[in-house]
C-alpha cells in the first residue's frame, strides 16, 4: 500500500466539460480558474464522441488545445478515458454494445452506461480509445491522475452475459451438480440438467433462487470491473507512475467496491447528501470510502458547490455548508476537494444542476466566491494536511455480498436494511466523537480493539475463525440479531444459529420474532456499566437466545419470552464478544457503545463537546495530529480545549482553555510546541 501522498497539493477542483462550449469560452474558463483558486480539472468525462466521431476517426487537437491552455494557467489535469458515455455511432453499428435491462428489454441510445460489459466490441473500442489518450498525454505536464469511465452501475441481463455466468459458474463451483448444491435448486424442482439452462435472473425469470441471486451480483460487479482493469491495463503499460481512480459512490448497492478498490490505485467518491442528511450519515459515508483501501486518503471526486437538481427538493447549499462540508470530508480522509460541475449547462438534464460558474457566467455569484475563498483557505494549508490518516480504534465490518444475501431473503421482515443498521451503529458512535473505520470482514483488524458487525447475516469461510482470534487475542467484538445465518452461497447453516459465530458468542439462537413499525418490546439492563440501566424500548426483530457460558447483561421485558436473554457478552480468550439480539433505540445502543468503549480505554479526542459540534483527529504521516472541529449548527458554540495551547491552520491565530466556532464555522487545530 502506498505510503507517500499521491498529491504535492490540496487539489481544488472538479469536472470541466468544454465540449459544452465554444472555445472562445475557453480561455475565459482558465481565467476564472485561476480567480477561483482552482488547481484541477477533470476532462474529457463525457467526450467519446467528440474524440473519435466515427470508428476510424480521430480528432485530439481540440483536447491539445485545452489541456495546454490548463497547463499554462497552472491547472492540471484530471484525464478521463471518456468511455462513460458510449457514442450513437458505436450503438448503431455494434448493436451487442447495448445491454438488456432486468426486464429482458434491450436498451437504446440514451442515458449513461448503456453498455453490455461482455460485449466485445465496447471492450475493444473503450480499451483502444483508453490506449490512444494515454499515448498521446503519457508525456503531458498537465497530467496528473487518470479517470477511468465514471460513476460504473447498471447490470446487464443478456445472452452474452448468461453464457459469461455459466462460464463463471463452471471456474467458480467446477460442475453443475455443485450449482444445483449450493442454489438448493432441488426446492420446488428447479434443478437445472445442463449448463444451458442458466439463464440471466431477469425479472420474467428466475427469481426464488436466493444463492443464484447472490452470485449474479457477484458476476456483474467482476464484470463490470473487468472493464475497468480493461483500460486500467491499457494506462498503467503507457503511463505506470499516474496514478488511477474511477468515482465511486459511497453505498451503492450493486458493485462490490471492497473489490474494486483492489484495482485502484487512490479511490474517488462522489458526495451528494439527501436534503436533511445529518453529519453523521455524511461521515459514514466518507469513513466507507476511507476504509476500502483501509484507512488510505481518497479523492473528494465530485460535490454540487450548490445544489443538485434530481433530487424532489434541490435546495440551495447555504453560505457556509459547502465549507463546511468540504472540511468534513478532508477531516474523515480526503485529499482533495472537487465538484461537479465548473460551469452550468446550458441545456439537457442537467441544465439546473449546481456549478462554480452559474449561467450568468462571471465570478461575480455568491457561489463562485465561496468556492474562491475556499481556494485560498486550502492554498494557504500547503501540503500541512496531505496524506494524513483517521487514527481509529473502532471498526465496523461492512460487506456488500452480505447487503446483498441479507436483502434477497424472504423474510423475517420487508424492514430489515443492511445499510441503515450500519449507520445507526456509526452513528451512535459519531455522536460519542469515537473515530471509526468501516472496512471489509477480511481486512486487518489487529490494529483495533473494538471490531462491529451489524446483522453479519451471511459468513463466509475463514471470517469466524478470524473474529475468534482477533478476540482471543483481547480484542472486543459485537454483533447482532440476524448473524451467523448463512454461508456463502446463502445455505443455512444447520444446527442452531448463529452458526460458526455459536462459540465466540457463547448463545444460541432458537427463534426469529419479527416487529411491524408499530410495535415495540422492552429490554431491561441489568449489566455492571454505570452508563446504561433500567428498561429500554426495542424494535424490528427479537432473536429468542439461550445463553451457553455467555453473561445475559440484559433480558426482554415484554411477550411470552420476557425474561429471556436480550443482550449477553462471552469471554472468549483475553477478549470479550456481545450478542445483542434486538435493535436497540438510538439512546440505548449510544449508551451501551459508550460503556463498552469505556471498558476499552476508548475515548473522543475532547471533552464536553456541545451538540452538533463533530471532532475528528487525523494524524500526517509526520505524526502530527491535526484536529478537525466542524459546527453543524448555525449557532456558535465554544469547545473547550485541554491545557494546553492549540493554533489554527486556517487562521493562525492561537487557542489556549477554549475555543468559540461559528455557525457552520470550521478550526483545524495543532498543538504548539
Amino acid at each position: 500500500m502506498k505510503s507517500e501522498p499521491f498529491f504535492s497539493r490540496i487539489l481544488h477542483g472538479g469536472d470541466y466539460n468544454p465540449e459544452q462550449w465554444p472555445e472562445a469560452v475557453w480561455d475565459e474558463d482558465v481565467s476564472l480558474m485561476q480567480e477561483a483558486h482552482v488547481n484541477v480539472a477533470t476532462v474529457p468525462v463525457f467526450g467519446w464522441v467528440h474524440l473519435q466521431p466515427d470508428e476510424d476517426t480521430y480528432r485530439f487537437e481540440w483536447l491539445n488545445h485545452l489541456l495546454d491552455n490548463l497547463h499554462t494557467g497552472g491547472i492540471s489535469a484530471c484525464l478521463a478515458t471518456a468511455t462513460a458515455s458510449v457514442p450513437a455511432w458505436v450503438e448503431q453499428k455494434y448493436p451487442d454494445v447495448l445491454r438488456v435491462e432486468r426486464n429482458g428489454q434491450r436498451r437504446k441510445h440514451g442515458g449513461r452506461h448503456t453498455f453490455c460489459p461482455h460485449s466485445p466490441n465496447f471492450r475493444r473500442l473503450s480499451t483502444a480509445l483508453a490506449r490512444r489518450l494515454a499515448e498521446r498525454y503519457a508525456q503531458h505536464p498537465a497530467l496528473t491522475v487518470w479517470h477511468i469511465s465514471n460513476e460504473y452501475g447498471n447490470y446487464c441481463y443478456c445472452d452474452l452475459c448468461a453464457e459469461a455466468f455459466q462460464q463463471w459458474l463452471q471456474a467458480r463451483y467446477g460442475t453443475l451438480e455443485e450449482v444445483n448444491r449450493r442454489w438448493y435448486t432441488a426446492f420446488w424442482g428447479h434443478t437445472y440438467t445442463d449448463w444451458s439452462q442458466i439463464e440471466t435472473p431477469t425479472t420474467n425469470g428466475q427469481t426464488i433462487l436466493q444463492g443464484m441471486l447472490v452470485d449474479y451480483d457477484r458476476f456483474q460487479s467482476q464484470s463490470i470491473l473487468d472493464c475497468f482493469k480493461a483500460e486500467a491495463t491499457v494506462l498503467r503499460e503507457v503511463t505506470p507512475d499516474i496514478p488511477i481512480t474511477t468515482n465511486l459512490m459511497g453505498a451503492f448497492k450493486p458493485l462490490d467496491y471492497h473489490r474494486w478498490a483492489r484495482e485502484m490505485d487512490i479511490v474517488s467518491w462522489d458526495s451528494y447528501p439527501r436534503k436533511g442528511a445529518a453529519p453523521a450519515e455524511i461521515a459514514f459515508a466518507h469513513s466507507l470510502m476511507r476504509g476500502l483501501k483501509e484507512g488510505q486518503p481518497f479523492m473528494l471526486m465530485e460535490q454540487t458547490p450548490s445544489q443538485q437538481n434530481w433530487q424532489p427538493y434541490n435546495a440551495l447549499k447555504r453560505p457556509g455548508v459547502m465549507r463546511l462540508w468540504s472540511y468534513q470530508a478532508m477531516a474523515h480522509g480526503a485529499d482533495t476537494v472537487m465538484y461537479f460541475q465548473w460551469r452550468r449547462s446550458r441545456g439537457a438534464i442537467e441544465k439546473f444542476h449546481g456549478a462554480v460558474v452559474e449561467h450568468v457566467g462571471t465570478s461575480q455569484p455568491r457561489v463562485f466566491q465561496e468556492v474562491a475563498a475556499l481556494g485560498r483557505e486550502l492554498e494557504s494549508l500547503g501540503t500541512r494536511t496531505i496524506g494524513g490518516r483517521v487514527a481509529a480504534r473502532v471498526a465496523i465490518l461492512f460487506d456488500w455480498e452480505n447487503w446483498w444475501a441479507l436483502e434477497y431473503s424472504a423474510g423475517p421482515t420487508i424492514d430489515l436494511k443492511y445499510v441503515p443498521q450500519c449507520q445507526a451503529f456509526f452513528t451512535a458512535l459519531h455522536n460519542l466523537h469515537i473515530p471509526t473505520d468501516i472496512v471489509s470482514p477480511e481486512a486487518d483488524l489487529s490494529h483495533y480493539d473494538l471490531v462491529i458487525a451489524p446483522v453479519l447475516y451471511m459468513v463466509k469461510p475463514g471470517i469466524a475463525e478470524k473474529l475468534e482470534e482477533f478476540t482471543q487475542r483481547g480484542g472486543t467484538f459485537l454483533t447482532t440479531f440476524f448473524s451467523g445465518i448463512v454461508d456463502e452461497t446463502d445455505l443455512v447453516y444447520l444446527g442452531g444459529y448463529p452458526g460458526p459465530l455459536r462459540k465466540l458468542l457463547g448463545i444460541w439462537a432458537e427463534e426469529i420474532d419479527a416487529l411491524t413499525p408499530q410495535q415495540t418490546n422492552q429490554v431491561v439492563f441489568d449489566a455492571p456499566y454505570e452508563t446504561l440501566t433500567g428498561t429500554h424500548s426495542c424494535h424490528l426483530l427479537c432473536d429468542r437466545i439461550h445463553a451457553e457460558g455467555a453473561t445475559i447483561l440484559a433480558t426482554y421485558g415484554e411477550d411470552f419470552y420476557a425474561g429471556e436473554p436480550a443482550v449477553t457478552v462471552n469471554s472468549f480468550g483475553q477478549g470479550e464478544a456481545y450478542y445483542i439480539a434486538t435493535a436497540l433505540n438510538p439512546e440505548a445502543l449510544q449508551a451501551f457503545l459508550q460503556a463498552i468503549c469505556e471498558r476499552q480505554d476508548i475515548h473522543s479526542a475532547l471533552s464536553d463537546i456541545p451538540a452538533e459540534v463533530e471532532v475528528m483527529p487525523r494524524v500526517s504521516p509526520q505524526g502530527e495530529t491535526l484536529l478537525y472541529i466542524l459546527n453543524h449548527s448555525t449557532e456558535t458554540k465554544t469547545v473547550n480545549l485541554p491545557d494546553e495551547k492549540y493554533r489554527d491552520l486556517l487562521t493562525g491565530e492561537t487557542y489556549h482553555g477554549s475555543i468559540s466556532i461559528p455557525g457552520y464555522g470550521v478550526c483545524i487545530l495543532v498543538k504548539e510546541p
